[in-house]
């Protein structure tokens, strides 16, 4: 069965700007991204991702619009249960909630005619808003980890480490695991709340103060002194440091140094400078206000705790502050003092104090150019047709 994780058009909104740049199901949620957990529930299956048009030149798009295929809303998190409830799902049926197809069998034009022959409503778990990232993270942290690590050796904890906590669950398997070439030294590793897991060539360096449950994935790095609170992902190649607590960083980011960053989360290719410090609560604890794109207003969101969301290639200068809940575009560059607005759309440079402006493509094309050839990546031509997209997106916020 060919499997294909689709974007509707209100669930791409919703959860902008983190989906500007990808499908719903490359969003890294607990250690994995959603594609590879459906992957490791279904891996006799070709999975396919379908985002909104624009993007899917870049990802992907079926070829034949009328054949039989399992689609899956790309904000719907796996478990074997899930898993198991829409692979039962016979031709023509879709299961629905809030008026959102979670999953349908049938060709692509009768998903989008929604012509479905029977409706099922059911809650299955899905991504609603950008801020249920860090939210579900913790607990499919835990999943991952016991998915991932299960029957698997794990590296031996040096000894220049101290462990917190009983080192092996009640079934004995290990609550830190340390993937081939990964570094740990110097740190202390606090499982009493949740699992450690270090992802292969990861590094744990000398002074980390480091609470499960918490993954650094594959080549990440925690710089010395780090203070890593539970619920944290860090993604590929993250370079992490300061005090981060309950966020997600997707990959290739970078905050390196002292400064705070709580429930919050940070997509690919960002930079967040020394000093840079970011509420997560208002000081008059009242509930918090979240900018929608869907909506073009700040909408509630009964949360009490909530950070920034920082869509990709935006770099915040040293010293950077930024007020609870600021959701911030792709392409953004903020430096200077002062307290930018609570949404500051994509492609936009400059500091509270002086004011912004535009940036332009050229500019913006060369230092993301310089930015990926560290990591040996390359910015494709349809990668450049979606930066235009989206500096035309933003352009239209603006007026």
């Amino acid at each position: 069965m060919k499997i294909v994780l689709f974007d509707s058009k209100d669930d791409h909104a919703d959860l902008l700007p983190l989906s500007f740049t990808r499908p719903i199901c490359d969003f890294r949620v607990g250690i994995t991204t959603i594609r590879e957990k459906w992957c490791a529930f279904l891996p006799e299956d070709e999975i396919h991702a379908l985002p909104v048009d624009f993007l899917r030149p870049r990802f992907g798009q079926p070829d034949d619009a009328s054949e039989e295929m399992l689609f899956i809303s790309g904000t719907v998190v796996p478990d074997r249960d899930v898993a198991a409830r829409i692979l039962s799902l016979r031709k023509g049926q879709a299961i629905v909630c809030d008026d959102r197809t979670l999953a349908f069998r049938g060709g692509l034009g009768d998903l989008e005619s929604k012509n479905f022959t029977d409706v099922f409503v059911e809650d299955l778990r899905h991504l609603r808003h950008v801020y249920d990232v860090f939210l579900m993270n913790p607990s499919l942290l835990v999943e991952d980890y016991a998915r991932l690590t299960t029957g698997r050796k794990s590296l031996l904890v040096p000894d220049s480490n101290k462990v917190l906590g009983n080192p092996v669950d009640e079934n004995g398997n290990p609550m830190i695991f340390i993937e081939e070439g990964a570094e740990v030294e110097g740190a202390v590793l606090n499982v009493k709340e949740g699992p450690i897991y270090i992802g292969k060539d990861a590094a744990v360096m000398e002074g980390c103060c480091v609470r499960g449950p918490i993954a650094l994935c594959d080549h990440a790095k925690a710089r010395m002194g780090a203070k890593l609170y539970g619920g944290s992902t860090f993604g590929p190649y993250v370079k992490v440091g300061g005090e981060v607590d309950n966020s997600v960083i997707f990959g290739f980011s970078n905050k390196a140094h002292d400064g705070y960053l709580g429930n919050a989360v940070v997509g690919e290719w960002c930079n967040i400078g020394a000093g840079v410090n970011c509420s997560n609560l208002k000081n008059d604890y009242s509930k918090i206000r979240l900018w929608n794109y869907r909506l073009r207003s700040f909408a509630r969101t009964d949360l009490q705790f909530c950070g920034p969301i920082i869509g990709d290639h935006t770099k915040l200068g040293i010293n950077v502050m930024l007020n609870t809940a600021t959701v911030i575009g792709v392409g953004v560059n903020i430096y200077g003092s002062g307290f930018p607005r609570a949404f500051v759309p994509s492609f936009l440079e400059g500091s509270p104090n002086s004011g912004f402006a535009d940036v332009p493509m050229k500019r913006f094309l060369t230092i993301a150019e310089r930015v990926m050839a560290r990591r040996n990546v390359e910015i494709s031509d349809l990668d450049r047709v979606i930066f235009d997209r989206i500096f035309e997106y933003a352009s239209h916020l603006k007026k």
